[in-house]
């Protein structure tokens, strides 16, 4: 019988952890399963089975900002992600978006993995929103705007035609170059300069800037539009408040009404019996919309449970396919 040894004689020892690079990250996150992945993930927060604590900041005068992210769900492993929110960083020719993710073992609390959270940050942002568009764009909806040419135009574009068969979708931006450049990249997609008219002739409008102002007028979206807004840049942001009184709002979780960097500069003020969890509605409907002729509004936030559900493709998928680099800890 071995004896048993005291606290003070234990010591972690080496460990081996899973290393994955934003190349890593990306191979085996699988867009499809990503928005299926999000979608069950929305029903189970509004179940109440993903532990969310709110995130805090740090604030680096004049520079940018980290924010940390917590999550888990039963069955798997916890989650944190870091992420660095740094502008100057495109005149260094880095992303302004900066994240690392770290999985620990539910069992034991070990590091389990250590991954890129960089690509996962862009890329769940946007299926998120192109989740709001699966389930509450009209069926017959053919026209989309994306309003911004950065990394979440760029997400945006690619999965907007997994989930409706689009005949033409418009991209724009501050900087026309930028969108004439992101809309070569896909085949029903077109670069202009009038925001305006392409708002107008949409039935879905992605916003997807980094903002400090609203981007659009809330009299350019017609009758039975969805518009999504991802951008989060306090104290205005990108969505005009007006939209959100005439439309029907939807949100990831009743956090977002809380106070930056919880919530939504946009929702400040705002009564929060106004917006609809989405998962709560998913639980009820997997066709939320309720009426053809109303506009459906969805403003996120970003919430951890979509890294984690983004983390865990990655994770699960390296490790069937016996990939990443191990490095003792």
């Amino acid at each position: 019988m071995t004896e048993r040894k005291s606290a003070a004689e234990i010591r972690k020892g080496e460990q081996r952890v899973m290393i994955l690079s934003e190349a890593d990250v990306e191979r085996f996150i699988a867009p499809r399963a990503l928005l299926d992945g999000l979608r069950e993930g929305f029903r189970q927060v509004a179940r109440g089975e993903v532990q969310l604590p709110p995130r805090p900041e740090i604030s680096v005068p004049g520079k940018g900002f980290m924010l940390s992210m917590p999550a888990w769900r039963a069955g798997g492993p916890m989650m944190v992600k870091m992420v660095n929110v740094f502008e100057g960083n495109l005149e260094l020719d880095l992303p302004n978006h900066l994240a690392t993710i770290v999985l620990f073992d539910e069992a034991t609390g070990a590091t389990r993995c250590i991954m890129d959270g960089t690509y996962i940050t862009g890329v769940r942002t946007a299926a998120s929103a192109v989740v709001s568009v699966e389930v509450l764009a009209r069926e017959d909806a053919r026209v989309a705007t994306i309003v911004g040419a950065g990394v979440q135009g760029r997400e945006h574009l690619g999965l907007l035609p997994l989930v409706r068969d689009f005949d033409r979708i418009y991209v724009t931006s501050l900087e026309h170059e930028d969108a004439v450049r992101l809309a070569a990249t896909c085949p029903v997609a077109e670069a202009v300069e009038d925001v305006e008219g392409a708002v107008r002739a949409s039935d879905v409008v992605c916003l997807a800037s980094h903002s400090y102002a609203p981007v659009i007028d809330s009299g350019w979206v017609r009758e039975g539009t969805h518009v999504s807004s991802v951008g989060y840049a306090p104290p205005q942001g990108e969505l005009p408040v007006e939209l959100i009184r005439r439309g029907r709002l939807f949100v990831e979780d009743r956090c977002a009404f809380e106070p930056v960097p919880v919530g939504c500069a946009e929702l400040a003020g705002l009564n929060p019996d106004r917006g609809t969890v989405l998962g709560e509605a998913l639980l009820r409907s997997d066709r939320p919309r309720r009426d053809p002729r109303e506009i459906t509004v969805y403003k996120a936030m970003g919430i951890a449970m979509e890294d984690l559900v983004a983390a865990r493709l990655a994770y699960d998928g390296a490790v069937a396919a016996g990939h990443g680099t191990a490095a003792v800890f």
